[in-house]
């Protein structure tokens, strides 16, 4: 039987802000909160690629959960190959060094716009790494999404 979490404990995902620099080399922290669930969880390599003017960083178990998912797709539709091309062409696996650092590949820097500050938000299962200006504009969209889609999430008893 799975143990319970002790009150005020994560039961395992990702979650939270936080902030850090990217080194000349292109290395960046991976915030501790989120190395301990990757100690707990999983192992610690990660699948790292862009989307929506961001990275995402996968555990390498539920990168292959979601390869599961596409695979069960039709290849040929449209919006999958689209999909297929553009988020599996930039995939790296990457994994953390001594320092609890990933080396983020320049077409990926360059794709985020990850220059000094980068933000690293936990979304579950999974978390992405923004760059500070790119966070911004994104926090503001989400927050007024959020605001506009309260009614909805009341409904969901949310």
């Amino acid at each position: 039987m799975e143990k319970l979490a002790k009150k005020g404990q994560s039961k395992g995902v990702f979650h939270g802000r936080f902030v850090h620099t990217i080194d000349a080399k292109g290395r960046v922290s991976i915030p501790a909160k989120f190395r301990e669930v990757l100690k707990k969880k999983y192992d610690e390599r990660l699948m790292v690629t862009n989307y929506e003017r961001c990275l995402i960083a996968y555990p390498i178990t539920e990168w292959e959960v979601l390869e599961a998912k596409i695979l069960g797709q039709p290849s040929m539709k449209r919006e999958i190959k689209a999909f297929m091309r553009f988020f599996y062409s930039s995939a790296v696996e990457c994994s953390l060094d001594r320092q609890g650092r990933i080396l983020i590949p320049p077409t990926l820097r360059d794709y985020a716009k990850l220059e000094k500050d980068v933000i690293s938000i936990g979304t579950q299962t999974k978390f992405e790494i923004w760059s500070r200006v790119n966070w911004a504009e994104e926090e503001s969209r989400a927050e007024q999404q959020f605001q506009e889609g309260s009614e909805a999430l009341a409904e969901l008893g949310i």
